[in-house]
């Protein structure tokens, strides 16, 4: 019940803070050129998670030869997934959260909350693993 409440609500604050950003900078630069840079962003974005899903791909697949449990690269690659899907999404807030959860240098950041997250789920018992 509490999920589908943030949920309702992301729905309506996250288009309504996209749109209020896009008014604003509209209005500084003009309507025309913040259609390009939000294109632009977009196409950037989309070009920047491609190239990082593959690096990340090719260090997991490395990994995985070498017997190791590619965890950081998997969670590299989730980060690395919903960057994608929000650079996707038109608006500023969204492709600067998009960007920093595809930039390299920015996605430690996010994992650590990602490991802190799966943790408390696995300790509580909503998501459970199974060993060989």
């Amino acid at each position: 019940m509490i999920r589908n409440k943030w949920l309702w609500a992301a729905l309506f604050v996250i288009p309504a803070v996209e749109l209020f950003g896009f008014i604003y900078v509209a209005d500084i630069i003009g309507a025309a050129k913040t259609l390009l840079i939000m294109m632009a962003t977009s196409v950037i974005g989309l070009l920047m998670m491609r190239f990082e899903g593959k690096k990340v791909l090719q260090d997991s697949k490395i990994q995985m030869q070498e017997g190791k449990v590619p965890g950081r690269t998997m969670l590299d690659g989730l980060c690395i997934f919903f960057g994608g899907l929000l650079l996707i999404l038109p608006g500023f807030v969204t492709d600067i959260i998009g960007f920093s959860l595809v930039f390299p240098l920015t996605r430690p950041l996010y994992r650590v909350f990602l490991l802190r997250w799966i943790e408390k789920k696995m300790k509580n018992g909503t998501i459970t693993y199974y060993r060989r």
